[in-house]
């Protein structure tokens, strides 16, 4: 189906080698569509050919980061069309060759958690809670996160923040490694700015040589994950979310 008439879910600006990217559906906590997907990805690509572009920041309007996917919106969507969507964003996240910065707030859940484990650096706002809450949907990890998230906090900690479904405070998130620093709220837009344009003042190609070296077949290996993780969910008996 076309999107040309499609609202627009997310926010680019370009502004002294940052490209902030705004998923910007605050009505719905920034809950993903299948246009949603298709407009980051197109958004993605375009910082990653744009030559002005040195680091891309990503963050949510409103009141949270993002809550995942927007289940109201499934039922309207193409399933074929949506996974293709889907598997081209985390295929292009995790083949950036700029740094990616994220600046999670309020809520992170479904795959507003599982984006941030394909950026490269995390910055989380104080109070923000993340949440992937696979199992009590009754269905399995996403995003490569079967693999990602053990390989970033150990393989305890992966199995209890996905097999128990629980929330995570923006402290936790530190302790685990899920995040490289929690900022107060009150000057949480000014730091992770001021900490993007750190990145994006230094060389370009340290940066991209450095990222490269620290992200060694990272994309195959993701890609390989979601494969996996798309077969476990299509074994799965249809069953409706567990809530306990």
């Amino acid at each position: 189906m076309s999107d040309t008439l499609s609202p627009t879910e997310i926010d680019v600006e370009v502004t002294d080698g940052i490209c902030l990217v705004t998923l910007d559906r605050p009505a719905r906590l920034n809950a993903f569509t299948s246009t949603g997907y298709l407009q980051l990805t197109r958004a993605l690509a375009d910082a990653e050919l744009d030559a002005s572009v040195r680091v891309v920041l990503i963050r949510g309007a409103g009141r949270a980061f993002s809550s995942g996917v927007d289940l109201d919106a499934l039922t309207f969507s193409d399933p074929e069309e949506l996974r293709t969507r889907f598997a081209e964003l985390v295929g292009t996240l995790a083949g950036m060759s700029k740094p990616v910065v994220a600046a999670p707030h309020g809520v992170a859940v479904g795959f507003g958690m599982t984006l941030l484990l394909l950026c490269d650096v995390v910055l989380v706002a104080e109070g923000c809670r993340l949440r992937a809450p696979f199992t009590a949907l009754g269905t399995v990890p996403e995003a490569g996160s079967s693999h990602l998230l053990p390989a970033l906090i150990g393989r305890q900690a992966a199995m209890d923040v996905i097999l128990s479904s629980r929330w995570i405070d923006s402290a936790e998130t530190v302790r685990l490694g899920l995040a490289a620093a929690e900022i107060p709220l009150a000057n949480f837009d000014e730091v992770v700015r001021r900490y993007a344009r750190t990145i994006a003042d230094f060389a370009p190609e340290s940066i991209v040589a450095s990222k490269r070296l620290l992200s060694a077949n990272r994309k195959q290996t993701v890609l390989d994950a979601l494969a996996a993780e798309y077969e476990a969910a299509r074994a799965l008996p249809a069953m409706g979310p567990r809530t306990g």
